[in-house]
């Protein structure tokens, strides 16, 4: 069935329900729909949209469209093939963006922004741990917790546990705060300062606490409180 956009109550359009319910709430069709902004003669953005996603065989395939190709599904003409192939590609230097840190020496602060500003989930608070050996390049990162839009429950024991595990000399702790703001919270202060003391006695030092706000970043370390 062709379900022209017009013919959607208001709310229910991919466009408000992005706005109203958050991008991680609505479908793949309905993004798709919002990139692609217009369906053609006889079919409707959405059902293109699902057109498009069922020839591709999902959502994960479009990172590998070539413009040639995308061509080829019926409604899709120059316009949209290249919009197509652009998001393709912006989907490909993410991704290289955000592979593994394993190997990378991590010593400038900024490093450690760039890449968790782009991998952490905005949407809720998220822990992370970047195990180095002595050379401060990367043994392995984790992600330890997960938490809602104002707190995470992290225990020191699961992160030097990890860091024993991996026979670690050093830690960087990363998280973000959903509100945006990255100036760190009473509970943030009284954690750094619990794993810097747990990391002197078990010889295994938390090296900074970064804390990810909107395009933003608190450091522990440059603030001199480490």
């Amino acid at each position: 069935m062709n379900v022209k956009m017009k013919d959607i109550p208001m709310m229910e359009r991919p466009r408000e329900r992005l706005i109203n319910v958050g991008a991680e709430n609505v479908s793949d069709e309905e993004l798709l729909s919002i990139i692609l902004k217009t369906g053609y003669k006889d079919m409707s953005v959405k059902n293109l949209s699902a057109y498009i996603l069922s020839n591709l065989n999902g959502l994960e395939n479009l990172k590998n469209i070539k413009y040639q190709e995308v061509k080829k599904i019926k409604g899709i003409g120059d316009a949209k093939a290249c919009t197509l192939v652009a998001l393709s590609e912006i989907c490909r230097r993410m991704n290289r963006k955000l592979a593994s840190l394993t190997g990378v020496k991590l010593n400038k602060t900024n490093k450690v922004f760039e890449y968790y500003k782009i991998k952490i989930n905005s949407s809720q608070e998220q822990f992370y741990c970047i195990y180095l050996d002595a050379g401060k390049k990367v043994l392995e990162e984790k992600l330890l917790f997960i938490g809602t839009a104002n707190y995470s429950l992290v225990h020191p024991r699961d992160v030097f546990k990890e860091a024993y595990l991996l026979n670690a000399t050093g830690i960087i702790c990363v998280h973000n705060h959903p509100s945006g703001e990255a100036r760190p919270s009473r509970e943030d202060i009284n954690l750094t300062n619990r794993l810097k003391d747990v990391g002197i006695i078990f010889g295994i030092k938390l090296i900074d606490h970064i804390i990810i706000g909107e395009d933003k970043y608190y450091s522990f370390l440059e603030n001199g409180k480490i």
